[in-house]
């Protein structure tokens, strides 16, 4: 089974390159971690405050171990709404 995480945030008119930016160390550390298959936060092409996210994980506990590895950042004070799910898959 592995877990994949994908959808979009809606960031604050104007803050999403600063988003994609204070992203990056969790992209870095994520794509390092054995149990991490993929992490991407991307600029949506043509909506200027859509981020998507999709991120693809060995299992639950792994995620769960890399969400509670991370340092205490302010990156979601940017964020104005989201819509993001967690899925089982089997692989």
């Amino acid at each position: 089974m592995a877990i994949i995480v994908a959808g979009k945030l809606t960031i604050q008119l104007g803050s999403r390159d600063e988003f994609i930016n204070k992203s990056c160390q969790s992209i870095l550390q994520a794509r390092k971690d054995e149990a991490c298959e993929d992490f991407a936060v991307s600029p949506d092409p043509v909506d200027v405050s859509r981020v998507n996210i999709f991120e693809k994980w060995k299992s639950h506990s792994a995620l769960n171990a890399f969400r509670n590895s991370g340092s205490e950042s302010d990156i979601f004070s940017l964020v104005e709404s989201f819509d993001v799910n967690e899925y089982e898959i089997s692989t």
